[in-house]
């Protein structure tokens, strides 16, 4: 009878993603994202170790949000005082920070455990079409 074995944080060895997210779906591009990061891409997927691949995101100006989300969907954040809450609609939050919608939806659809912090980690997000990780040679991931 054989048992089975228990991934180790040793036993991988993480590869990088690039993704382009022009024309993307936001749900679907955060969704694939957050797979990968988790590493449940992999036949040898372990919940409590993390296994995920890095992934570099460009052109995350060009996002697209499906239905009235654009002009609908509120950000909010609260500083902790009373009647200080404020919210921004989706279409200043893509004009000042691209990225930010983005990576709030990525880390939404990520587990809500101590690896959290360690996936959002190995995201990187770029509004423009350039980024700083050539040397990594991240390899084309078509969505």
């Amino acid at each position: 009878m054989k048992l089975t074995t228990a991934a180790k944080h040793k036993d991988f060895t993480p590869k990088w993603y690039l993704i382009d997210a022009e024309k993307m779906v936001l749900g679907k591009l955060a969704t694939e994202v957050a797979n990968i990061l988790r590493g449940k891409n992999k036949a040898v997927f372990s919940r409590h170790v993390d296994c995920g691949d890095h992934v570099v995101i460009i052109n995350a100006e060009k996002i697209v949000l499906t239905g009235s989300k654009l002009d609908q969907k509120m950000y909010r954040s609260h500083s902790g005082y009373l009647g200080n809450l404020k919210e921004t609609p989706a279409k200043e939050v893509l004009k000042k920070k691209p990225t930010k919608i983005i990576e709030k939806a990525v880390y939404g659809m990520l587990p809500k455990n101590k690896l959290r912090k360690l996936f959002m980690n190995k995201l990187y997000l770029y509004a423009g079409p350039e980024h700083k990780h050539a040397g990594q040679n991240p390899e084309p991931y078509k969505i």
